[in-house]
């Protein structure tokens, strides 16, 4: 899927990208009020949207984020393993276990930055060159906060024709997260020279920082 060669990359991937790159623009934020929480407490969003190495990276930039974690969501224990997910058949989603901090960013503000930056919600079964069910556009709802907060957001980003395509985001319950292999962490941040990572995710962390400029931070939040 992601192991091409560099001239096959730059070729196959470097066009399409910078047209989706340049039409990208910052959504409405969510209608309903969404005020930073009143109590400590961490708390948890599990999301995915392609490839994860691009979504963990996107939230690694985000202020009030202090974990951002590769991994799989919507399969069982038996298939949460990288050769068994490629297959596209294992129900599972590569997904992002992101860990915040509710006071400094709210829960609307993270499902902004999913819509507008971290991937395109128009998608079915596929990001850019990847393509799949374990690609698809996914937020796995642990609470009923959550699954209300979404669904209200999806509702008002169809009615406002936010997108030129219908949004094919499912809610789906969490049932569990389970992690990716070490070699699958921080992969953005500790191969940025990659030309996967070039062409398809650091526009978005350009693209984070253009557009929610009081959002973004300088250091990434590492899981490592």
């Amino acid at each position: 899927m992601r192991l091409i060669p560099v001239i096959v990359a730059a070729l196959a991937i470097f066009a399409p990208l910078c047209a989706s790159a340049a039409e990208r623009s910052v959504v409405l934020p969510p209608a309903a009020y969404d005020p930073p929480a009143a109590t400590a407490g961490e708390r948890k969003l599990v999301v995915a949207g392609g490839c994860f190495w691009g979504v963990q990276g996107v939230f690694q930039r985000v202020k009030g984020v202090s974990r951002a974690v590769s991994g799989y969501a919507g399969g069982g224990k038996e298939t949460a393993h990288y050769d068994k997910v490629s297959r596209g058949d294992s129900g599972h989603a590569e997904a992002v276990e992101i860990t915040y901090d509710p006071k400094t960013v709210s829960l609307g503000q993270l499902l902004r930055v999913y819509f507008s930056v971290a991937h395109d919600p128009t998608q079915l079964n596929r990001q850019g060159p990847d393509a799949g069910e374990q690609y698809r556009s996914a937020i796995f709802v642990a609470t009923p906060e959550q699954e209300k907060t979404a669904r209200d957001y999806i509702a008002q980003l169809s009615q406002a024709s936010a997108f030129s395509a219908p949004i094919v985001t499912r809610l789906e319950p969490l049932k569990a997260f389970y992690p990716a292999e070490a070699y699958h962490q921080d992969y953005l941040v500790r191969h940025p020279t990659q030309p996967y990572i070039v062409y398809n995710d650091l526009p978005k962390i350009d693209e984070l920082k253009r557009l929610f400029p009081t959002l973004y931070r300088e250091s990434p939040a590492l899981t490592n």
